[in-house]
C-alpha cells in the first residue's frame, strides 16, 4: 500500500501544479474538438477518488454531494468555473490524501461493495479501488498534456 500512496500523493502534487501554471482562464478553457477543461478534470479525479474509495465502502467522504453532481463520470463544464471554487478543488487535491490514509490505516474500509467500472476494473477490495483510482488519476492527467497544448 506504501507504494499506491506514494504514486497518488506524486500524482495529486502534479495536479496541483496546474493551478501554479495557468491562469484560472486557461483552467476553464474548453479547446474546440474537446468536451471538458483543465479543471473539470481536476475536479473530476477528487469526485472519483471520493467515490471509488468511501462511497464504495458505504462512507460518505469528505466532499459535498453539490461536487460530487457537478464533477461526476458523463459530467462536462457547464458553466465558467470561479475563483472560489477553484481554490476549494485546489485544496482539496491534497487536503484529502492524510485524512483517505489515516482511514486506512484505521481499517475502517472492511466492506467492500464489489463492482466492475466503466472503464473495466473488476473492484472487489480497497485495495483493488486504491490501485483503480490511481490509473483513472493518470489517465485524465494524459487528457490534460493534451488539453494544455490549446489553453
Amino acid at each position: 500500500m506504501e507504494a499506491l500512496f506514494k504514486t497518488w500523493e506524486t500524482s495529486r502534487r502534479i495536479y496541483l501544479s496546474y493551478f501554479e501554471n495557468y491562469s484560472l482562464d486557461q483552467l476553464n478553457k474548453v479547446p474546440n474538438g474537446y468536451n471538458n477543461n483543465l479543471i473539470w478534470h481536476i475536479g473530476h479525479i477528487i469526485v472519483t477518488q471520493q467515490k471509488l474509495i468511501y462511497r464504495g465502502s458505504h462512507f460518505p467522504g469528505y466532499i459535498s454531494d453539490d461536487l460530487l453532481v457537478k464533477y461526476q463520470s458523463g459530467t462536462k463544464p457547464d458553466a465558467y468555473i470561479p475563483q472560489k471554487e477553484a481554490d476549494e478543488l485546489k485544496t482539496l487535491l491534497t487536503s484529502l490524501i492524510e485524512p483517505t490514509i489515516d482511514d486506512f490505516l484505521k481499517g475502517i474500509f472492511l466492506n467492500y461493495n464489489e463492482r466492475t467500472t466503466g472503464t473495466g476494473f473488476h473492484l472487489s477490495s480497497i485495495t483493488d479501488a486504491f490501485e483503480c483510482n490511481n490509473y483513472h488519476e493518470g489517465m485524465h492527467l494524459g487528457y490534460m498534456l493534451s488539453i494544455r497544448k490549446f489553453v
